[in-house]
């Protein structure tokens, strides 16, 4: 396995992990800035997508995939936003556990993509 591309799998990892810190921080009441939470072509991971994934790899099934499931995370990152901001806090945490499936997804897309790579 190449450095370059573990170090940029990794990488990716860091920036989906920094999304969920900040969508969960935000559902417990912080001040997280809204814009790369409820936005998937802001957060870090999304830039890394387009810029990256869907040209590079877009060869690659699974390249799709998680452009997919990263825009679907956001969806219901925004619907969590929307019932905290309602003050339905409570149901907004409670939807985490959907989160983290789909945040699960992304990792398993990540690692599986970073094998594809690998392999051609």
């Amino acid at each position: 396995m190449s450095d370059d591309t573990k170090q940029e799998f990794d990488a990716a990892r860091i920036k989906h992990l920094l999304f969920k810190s900040k969508l969960r921080s935000f559902l417990y009441g912080s001040n997280t800035a809204e814009g790369p939470i409820r936005d998937p072509d802001l957060c870090s991971l999304g830039q890394w997508i387009n810029q990256r994934v869907l040209l590079a790899y877009a060869h690659l099934p699974e390249s799709r995939e998680l452009d997919q499931v990263h825009r679907h995370i956001h969806t219901e990152a925004n619907r969590l936003m929307d019932l905290r901001l309602s003050g339905r806090s409570d149901e907004a945490t409670a939807g985490l556990g959907q989160i983290n499936q789909l945040a699960d997804q992304i990792v398993v897309l990540l690692h599986t993509l970073e094998a594809s790579v690998q392999a051609h």
